[in-house]
């Protein structure tokens, strides 16, 4: 069996395409451009990244960003008060606050202090609610992100058994809503579930979403399923990289130049063979989380102008 591959990379440019074109629209329309604000607080090499790419993102199609970075030092009242700044200013549809926060730092209370109506990354208590109830509000970017590339390349969901191992609230628990809302028959499992193989071996569609490199091989999976690899780790073992990718040249090289090298959760090279359709990393889940950033953004504005949201938009 050839897998077929899930190209996440085309689906997100897919997806930006069209918010670009939903930004034009509302300029000919005489509305303001979206606009989104990433708070940033301490100095995070990876977050910093995060947000230069996120930043870049809305470049390109047309939102308006800005990043208001804290120093690692700054108190929960500073973070506090410059959210309800951003919560009352009438250019800012959309705020994020980048994760992890530094020490001292209540991530639940900062998340909970950005309003419903602008929490694009879908954290807040009532999006979670309006959720799992099947409401408009918003799910977060990565399994928002799952659900448009299972849309965009028509793999079914109504009726089929889908298996999610990881039960995080930013990916786990809201995928399972998701799919329910799909009509999926949706089993989450986790860290303590016993008889985790048998259970993924029952899946039509397997989501990975552990953060354990190359945890996933043909043992979990059944002949035929879909596969979701959810998993983006640095590995720097030469031996894991080998037994991961064996004979993969260009990631010999790239790891020997950087000296680590991204791993999924799925054993690709062994599950891979076995399997329908299957993610890559990278380029499956990955490039979709900020492009699902940009329509939260823009479905954001439409809704605080009042305007029509496109249904595929709306959670």
């Amino acid at each position: 069996m050839s897998a077929r591959l899930l190209d996440g990379r085309a689906v997100a440019a897919e997806l930006r395409a069209e918010v670009a074109a939903g930004v034009e629209e509302l300029g000919r329309a005489g509305a303001r451009a979206p606009g989104l604000a990433a708070m940033l607080v301490g100095n995070d090499p990876a977050s910093a990244v995060y947000v230069r790419n996120k930043a870049r993102a809305c470049e390109e199609v047309g939102i308006r960003s800005r990043t208001l970075e804290l120093p690692a030092a700054a108190s929960e009242s500073e973070l506090l008060a410059l959210l309800d700044r951003l919560n009352e200013d009438p250019e800012v549809d959309g705020i994020l606050v980048q994760l992890p926060l530094p020490p001292g730092l209540a991530a639940d209370r900062c998340l909970a202090r950005v309003r419903p109506d602008k929490d694009v990354d879908g954290f807040h208590p009532e999006n979670v609610g309006r959720l799992w109830l099947g409401q408009p509000g918003f799910a977060p970017a990565t399994p928002g992100g799952i659900l448009e590339l299972l849309r965009h390349c028509k793999i079914p969901l109504q009726g089929r058994h889908a298996v999610i191992v990881g039960r995080s609230a930013i990916v786990g628990k809201p995928l399972a809503a998701l799919l329910l809302a799909a009509h999926a028959t949706v089993t989450l499992c986790h860290s303590r579930t016993a008889g985790l193989e048998e259970h993924c071996r029952r899946a039509d569609l397997l989501v990975a979403a552990i953060g354990r490199p190359g945890f996933f091989g043909p043992e979990h999976v059944q002949p035929g399923a879909v596969v979701i690899d959810v998993g983006i780790n640095r590995i720097a073992d030469p031996e894991l990289l080998e037994r991961l990718f064996p004979g993969d040249a260009k990631r010999r090289a790239g790891f020997e130049s950087r000296g680590w090298a991204l791993a999924g959760d799925v054993d690709f090279h062994r599950v891979a063979p076995r399997v329908a359709a299957i993610t890559p990393v990278p380029g499956g889940v990955g490039p979709l989380t900020v492009a699902m950033l940009l329509v939260n953004t823009l479905t954001a504005c439409r809704r605080r102008l009042g305007l029509p949201v496109p249904a595929a938009a709306a959670p």
